[in-house]
């Protein structure tokens, strides 16, 4: 979190302003949705270029995997410096060029001839962009514009990445299709391009920059300096809070959370749901539906989140998924029956609702320093993704299908379930949360 974060005792005197027009942090926020969308989108790509790049270029799926690992690993270790740099040159700024970086690679992915060259364009350009720009961006808006109704604010960023890799799936399929993987890619770099220039446009780092107060509070923030050492300050976060305690069980909890989400669902489902014969323009209308109830889905999470203790809404949030992701395997076949039409709403509504929760716990346990440390648990939330990617292309090459990996996640997440229950959380902030209404 950025050192304008507000406290407790300041959060505890925050009450929603009186009607007066609208606020200039519920503008932010929604560009910030629409940027967050944007990387996202990204995101989402690699369900439309598996099969095409196979089919170009011959590569396996391991092969193609390892590129959109290494876009996924990146993107999560990033997060974190990305975070401290928005602390130092400014949120425009670093949005800005990191829409720039992502519309280059992709664009350099169009000419690629080799693995190594995908590994580039797309793995390290692409993903040091999406990653400046990934989940912690939200919750720095989130920090810095909103006193009241962070949780609901937290939960509509935070479904901005799930959107974007889903709801225009249908359209970019439908573009391969037609036109090929390449002008789909370069369609999606445009949008990159001109989102850069509506962020640079309405973006700003933080209230005081129009002489605001945040939504809800009752006086304006002073806007901080700008915090030097931009590598160091992170390290040294991830430093103080990297022992054995709280930090690891929400890191790993949210580990499994890439896994089965990014790392199998934004990557695998469209290959897989072809390998069971239904088409990819059909297959990626069920992810878009996912994505759109998603949205629902994570901000009805920050809404609980306000209200209710954040471990257990983790902990049935991966409980449930567990259980539709070790049913979806008999699910798939060439056409929609009405079981999988249920299992992509659930699927949606629980997708990225262990985000507000996650946010919450780490604004708990690290305060002022939070942002930056739930960019570390976004890390490992990637980490977990980048590898469930890697692993489950090279278990599609060698059994030839995907039925181990979903059963795979599916254990993973009833182990982050039980983890979540074991979180310990300091004794009065249960109290002190619900009568602040963050």
């Amino acid at each position: 979190m950025s050192s304008s974060t507000t406290t407790p005792s300041t959060a505890e005197n925050a009450t929603p302003p009186r009607r007066q027009g609208l606020h200039r942090a519920w503008l932010i926020a929604l560009v910030g949705f629409t940027v967050i969308t944007c990387a996202g989108t990204f995101t989402g790509m690699p369900n439309l270029l598996v099969n095409p790049l196979h089919d170009s270029f011959g590569w396996s799926h391991g092969t193609v995997s390892l590129a959109v690992s290494v876009n996924t690993v990146l993107y999560g270790l990033t997060a974190p410096f990305a975070a401290a740099l928005m602390d130092r040159l400014g949120v425009r700024r670093v949005v800005v060029g990191a829409l720039l970086v992502i519309a280059v690679g992709a664009c350099l992915t169009t000419v690629i001839t080799a693995p190594w060259q995908l590994v580039l364009c797309w793995g390290v350009m692409v993903g040091l962009g999406c990653g400046s720009i990934a989940m912690a961006f939200g919750a720095l808006i989130a920090d810095r514009w909103f006193a009241a109704r962070r949780g609901l604010v937290t939960g509509f960023l935070s479904s901005a990445t799930m959107f974007g890799g889903m709801v225009l799936l249908p359209l970019l399929s439908e573009i391969t299709n037609r036109s090929g993987w390449r002008t789909a890619t370069l369609t999606v770099t445009a949008v990159a391009v001109a989102v850069a220039a509506v962020a640079f446009l309405l973006l700003r780092d933080h209230p005081a920059d129009l002489g605001l107060a945040p939504y809800g509070a009752a006086q304006p923030v002073p806007k901080p300096a700008p915090v030097p050492g931009t590598v160091l300050r992170a390290l040294r976060v991830l430093r103080s809070v990297a022992k054995p305690g709280p930090f690891w069980l929400v890191a790993g909890t949210f580990a499994v959370c890439g896994a089965s989400t990014n790392g199998v669902m934004m990557a695998h489902f469209v290959p897989a749901a072809h390998d069971a014969g239904m088409s990819s323009t059909t297959a990626s209308t069920l992810l878009a539906v996912m994505g759109a109830v998603n949205v629902v889905g994570t901000i009805i999470a920050g809404w609980c989140t306000d209200r209710f203790d954040p471990r257990w809404l983790l902990a049935g949030t991966y409980a449930l998924r567990g259980v539709s992701l070790a049913f979806l395997p008999g699910l798939m076949g060439p056409s929609i029956s009405p079981a999988m039409v249920f299992f992509t709403l659930s699927f949606g509504l629980l997708d990225l609702a262990t985000v507000p929760p996650t946010i919450a716990l780490c604004r708990e346990f690290f305060g002022a320093n939070s942002t930056i440390v739930f960019a570390w648990v976004n890390a490992a939330h990637q980490v977990g993704a980048g590898l469930a990617t890697l692993l489950a292309g090279m278990a599609r090459d060698i059994t030839g299908s995907y039925t181990a990996v979903w059963l795979g996640v599916a254990a993973l997440c009833g182990l982050a379930a039980a983890l979540c229950v074991s979180i310990r959380l300091p004794r009065g902030v249960l109290a002190t949360t619900r009568e602040a209404g963050i």
